[in-house]
């Protein structure tokens, strides 16, 4: 494919075969996106493959299967079109030098008519058999146009040199080999200078791929051996040695190390791992050995997730790729009207001697120059750049139609609990009620049992807190969560005792007299604490205070989004108080509290019915139903999986400069976009009228030759400009690592190897 029509062509072809809902075609990685009506059982998958490939061959191009590794290599260099461009070159040079500088001698024009016949039909092939297979299939693309200006020159050239030359320049019939060898010539180097740049913009998957290790130690039969990492089967233990990348997802089992995991996190310093912590495919051990249990494997490693993700933005379309589609068209049949008007009214308007001269000109040139190349590369170049910009600065986004959204953003909620804040709360005390005639190693036992099975951070707070004070957890029996509230349920044992432990909305529900309660929680409660109540068979039992540190670049973040011309907003279900209190550290704007979870998508309706964009950033399960209500749903990669399906956009790791540096990759994107469409466009609008000699009264025409050269150029510049969002620099630049100004010491084994040690 070369142009935007041969994307609508290809479109449509995929769009009619039975069962195919919709189709997407990406010029710019020349793949496909198609989504059935339904979904397709295994023995149907080939036909309904062998249907889909037969359309794309039926509409004049080819189709393979992709594969699952594309991508990992560069593509290779075309030495087929380098040679071709090369030898046609060659050819060309003496037939300008002699056309420029007007050389006459006998058998001038055979002597063109020989270097430019192998120009334009072996070269130029590829021209002619696009073109042929177009028309053959009722349609009209670059191609066309590129075979219809060189046939042109070159059958005029040929004309007017078998009417004996001589006679022909009498009669003021010049020839026209070197536009016919300089337009194939341009239009060459054009395309191999295009994919050139073009191969440049998928760099950043194969970087990713590149992360991933193709072999693996495996320890079999309590032997270590070595295999490819797609024979690597979860259950299996792999060992990892100092300054290797571990293969796959797993858990540590038996060592300790630190790991490199900025590819993931973002995070620049290494993160310490022993028996019982995760590890991710993809990331770097640094100085220690360790083994660990193959969890996940394949694609579902989070490294292969977040190629998948990528590759499934940079294949998708954003709205505003709709209008270059429609332009398109109907493009190329216009400029073909265009260049027939031009040679008419060139024909009628020209003295007799140059009627014809001038109508072949002018018409080769708005062939030539109108080219829709520029047009289709405008939007899929630009999205690709910047899909893989965003992975390198940790942010995952699901479409272009994300990336369009987040730019026109006016106003963005913050949830609290472990986005604005750490999201790692620790109790700091739990106090009785007096009178309570429980002790509180019982109560906290309790407490702690129901807790378990609640994933809110306050819920593990309290665990971790009555391991560490009593050693124990008691067994739960039933258990019933009460998002944004809090949880009920019952204990076990010889007295069953039914539990309530949340917020005071929780208590009023349950019609539970809070006034004890809140009585103690005044002595204990500060601002920036939020207080969880308790009671026992509906009556009032004892408060747990926790504390949840605010991130140290929260202001710094919310200060950037003010820069922005951002509204910022923060969203919680704790108390008004800690709410309020958090929101002015930080610099909040306005402050939702004791919201519910659907309450906080009322909060959402309500700013999308004042025509704001509204963005929603959260990493927990009760705000899934507002990051799926937001414009722009924006999930911690830190929080849970329920909030990250339910996004539109993910932040690798649990940094909220992510959202920063999201913002400023939309914006700076769609800025590129915007270009790119008014270069595509601007540059047709005032070249064909130029090329048709609107205005050669006042001298200014357009050659073919130059003609081809702009046509050329336009392409180049439309990919090079987008490839300007590689460079994008994130506006909240990482904190430095903390050990990088820790001196290292050195011992020397006995074994002769120098160790390196690391203090703190």
């Amino acid at each position: 494919m070369h142009c935007a029509s041969c994307v609508a062509r290809v479109e449509g072809a995929l769009a009619r075969v039975a069962g195919v809902k919709a189709a997407a075609v990406n010029l710019a990685t020349r793949e496909a996106r198609v989504e059935l009506a339904k979904p397709v059982a295994d023995p149907d998958r080939a036909a309904m493959q062998a249907a889909l490939q037969q359309a794309v061959t039926s509409a004049g191009y080819v189709a393979q299967p992709l594969s699952a590794d594309r991508g990992k290599e560069s593509a290779p260099i075309d030495w087929h079109a380098w040679g071709m461009l090369i030898g046609a070159t060659l050819l060309s040079l003496p037939v300008v030098v002699i056309s420029m500088a007007e050389w006459t001698f006998p058998g001038r024009d055979w002597l063109l008519l020989t270097l430019t016949t192998p120009v334009v039909f072996v070269a130029g092939a590829p021209f002619f058999s696009g073109a042929w297979k177009a028309l053959r299939h009722g349609a009209a693309e670059m191609n066309t146009l590129i075979a219809l200006g060189v046939s042109a020159a070159y059958g005029a050239s040929v004309w007017a040199t078998v009417r004996h030359v001589s006679v022909a320049h009498q009669h003021g019939t010049p020839v026209y080999y070197e536009s016919a060898t300089v337009i194939v010539c341009f239009v060459l180097l054009g395309r191999l200078l295009e994919e050139r740049a073009r191969g440049r913009t998928s760099q950043a998957i194969r970087k990713l791929l590149d992360l991933q290790p193709e072999q693996a130690h495996v320890l079999l039969g309590g032997k270590e051996v070595r295999v490819s990492v797609a024979d690597v089967l979860p259950g299996d233990i792999v060992v990892v040695r100092p300054g290797e990348r571990i293969a796959v997802d797993g858990t540590v089992t038996t060592g300790q190390s630190t790991v490199d995991e900025s590819m993931l996190t973002g995070e620049p310093w290494p993160v310490a791992k022993k028996a019982g912590a995760s590890v991710s495919g993809g990331t770097l051990n640094k100085n220690g050995s360790f083994q660990f249990r193959a969890d996940r494997v394949g694609d579902e490693t989070a490294l292969a997730r977040i190629v998948r993700l990528v590759r499934d933005a940079q294949g998708s379309k954003a709205p505003i790729a709709k209008l270059a589609d429609r332009v398109s068209a109907v493009f190329v049949p216009v400029v073909l009207a265009i260049a027939v008007v031009t040679a008419v009214v060139w024909w009628s308007i020209s003295p007799l001697d140059q009627a014809w001269s001038q109508a072949l000109m002018h018409a080769v040139s708005v062939l030539i120059i109108a080219c829709p190349c520029a047009l289709g590369l405008a939007t899929p170049t630009a999205l690709m750049v910047a899909m893989g910009r965003g992975a390198e600065l940790g942010v995952l986004v699901k479409s272009g139609a994300v990336l369009e959204a987040t730019q026109r953003l006016d106003s963005i909620v913050l949830d609290k609990t472990g986005t604005l804040t750490e999201g790692r709360p620790r109790v700091t005390e739990f106090r009785l009620i007096p009178g309570v005639r429980w002790s509180s190693p019982e109560l906290l036992g309790w407490v702690a049992s129901l807790e378990q099975h609640s994933e809110h951070p306050v819920g593990e707070a309290i665990v971790r807190y009555a391991r560490q004070q009593f050693q124990f957890v008691a067994s739960p029996g039933m258990f019933e969560n009460r998002p944004g509230r809090g949880i009920v349920g019952t204990t076990t044992g010889p007295e069953s005792r039914r539990l309530a432990i949340g917020n005071l909305q929780l208590m009023h529900e349950l019609g539970i007299k809070p006034a004890a309660l809140e009585t103690v929680a005044q002595s204990v409660s500060t601002p920036d604490r939020t207080v969880v109540f308790v009671a026992v068979n509906e009556s009032p039992a004892a408060v747990i205070v926790v504390e949840d540190a605010i991130k140290a670049n929260a202001r710094e973040v919310v200060t950037a989004l003010h820069r922005l011309k951002l509204r910022v907003v923060m969203v919680t279900g704790d108390n008004h108080a800690t709410a309020d209190a958090v929101g002015r550290a930080v610099g909040i704007d306005e402050v939702w509290a004791s919201t519910l979870p659907h309450e906080k998508v009322a909060h959402i309706r309500d700013e999308q019915r004042f025509r704001r964009t509204v963005a929603m950033v959260g990493d927990g399960l009760n705000d899934a139903p507002a990051l799926a209500a937001a414009d722009v749903g924006i999930a911690l990669g830190s929080g849970t999986d329920v909030a990250i399906e339910a996004s539109d956009a993910t932040l690798l790791g649990a940094d909220l400069r992510g959202v920063v540096n999201l913002l400023d990759l939309a914006r700076a994107t769609f800025r590129v976009v915007r270009q790119n469409l008014f270069l595509a466009f601007v540059y047709n609008l005032l070249a064909i009228p130029v090329a048709a000699g609107v205005f050669s009264r006042w001298g200014l025409e357009l050659h073919p030759m130059l003609a081809s050269a702009a046509m050329a150029a336009s392409s180049v510049c439309v990919v090079l400009n987008s490839l300007r969002l590689a460079r994008l620099k994130p506006r909240l630049a990482p904190p430095p690592d903390p050990m990088a100004q820790v001196p290292m010491l050195y011992s020397l084994r006995t074994d002769g190897q120098l160790t390196e040690h690391v203090s703190r």
